[in-house]
């Protein structure tokens, strides 16, 4: 394994009895980059960094992280990690500093404490509150700290802003991008398109237990859907809609022709351009869920060479 490897799985695979959860996936991630793993829940995302760091292990493959084994090396391979689980447990009794402070010491308190109240500023995160007052949300700028706190080789995060407002997002993505700058490597899971192409540098997409792809983000732009249901001012013929590349008439039009949902992949530009010859009274834009990309992408069951179950 390259020095230049921070992440690597070859053939992994993993059933939990009669389900299964990994269909041979083959991942490498480079050091110093943010690596965005992209799937819908149930796709096999969450096992995967579980394998990772040897909280289960996997039925057949092989794993290397930084450089080590962590079937062999457990211990060292999270002693350089930041993990941030997609569900946390936090003891509720606790206050906020006091929960944070057990896990520098779960760590040796090795690490530097400034680095807490600043990361807490910066989240907005009250270190003095109990856990059992905390909202989901806060809970999770919890756990956003304690993985960025240790200042660790490594970010292993699944889905790090799940409950977050947008301006949290916003923020926990700046500190991924200095912690990147910092030379740590990245690797977080999300189901939400917009959020890898944001913030990383390189996607694997999984399905069903296998990677699909993997891609730069702007393949993720060809990937974006969007319905977009349009309201006239007058009855019109909406057939030249439905020629315009990338856009599809979703259903038919109503009645009168003062109403039409159209379903547009990637950019929406040719669109709205020939939009502005129509009399639009109104204009809403739905964004559906990435299983349902999935679908329109993937609905032959067919994906770099493989075949779907």
């Amino acid at each position: 394994m390259s020095d230049s490897i921070a992440l690597m799985t070859e053939g992994l695979h993993k059933s939990y009895g009669r389900v299964v959860a990994l269909r041979g996936v083959d991942l490498e991630v480079r050091q110093g980059e943010i690596f965005g793993f992209l799937g819908p829940n149930g796709a096999g995302k969450t096992t995967t960094i579980r394998c990772l760091l040897d909280l289960i292990r996997p039925d057949s493959g092989t794993l290397r992280v930084l450089g080590m084994d962590p079937q062999a090396d457990p211990v060292g391979v999270r002693a350089r990690t930041g993990y941030l689980p997609g569900e946390l447990n936090l003891d509720a009794n606790l206050r906020v500093r006091e929960v944070l402070r057990y896990f520098s010491q779960l760590r040796g308190a090795k690490m530097d404490w400034s680095q807490v109240p600043r990361l807490a500023q910066r989240l907005d995160l009250d270190l003095e509150t109990p856990v059992k007052n905390l909202s989901k949300g806060n809970k999770q700028k919890v756990g956003v700290v304690q993985a960025l706190m240790p200042q660790a080789d490594l970010l292993l995060l699944d889905e790090p802003t799940s409950g977050l407002d947008p301006l949290m997002q916003q923020q926990v993505h700046r500190m991924l991008r200095e912690a990147c700058a910092g030379g740590a490597t990245v690797f977080f899971s999300s189901h939400i398109i917009s959020e890898v192409e944001a913030l990383a540098e390189h996607v694997a997409i999984i399905r069903d237990g296998r990677i699909v792809e993997v891609a730069e983000p702007g393949r993720l732009v060809a990937m974006t859907l969007r319905r977009l249901h349009i309201r006239f001012q007058q009855p019109v013929d909406v057939a030249p809609l439905a020629r315009i590349e990338g856009v599809s008439l979703v259903g038919a039009a109503d009645r009168n022709g003062m109403h039409v949902t159209v379903q547009v992949e990637g950019e929406v530009d040719r669109l709205i351009k020939a939009l502005a010859a129509f009399p639009v009274r109104d204009l809403e834009t739905e964004h559906p869920s990435l299983e349902e990309v999935f679908l329109a992408y993937y609905q032959t069951g067919k994906a770099a060479g493989q075949e779907d179950h």
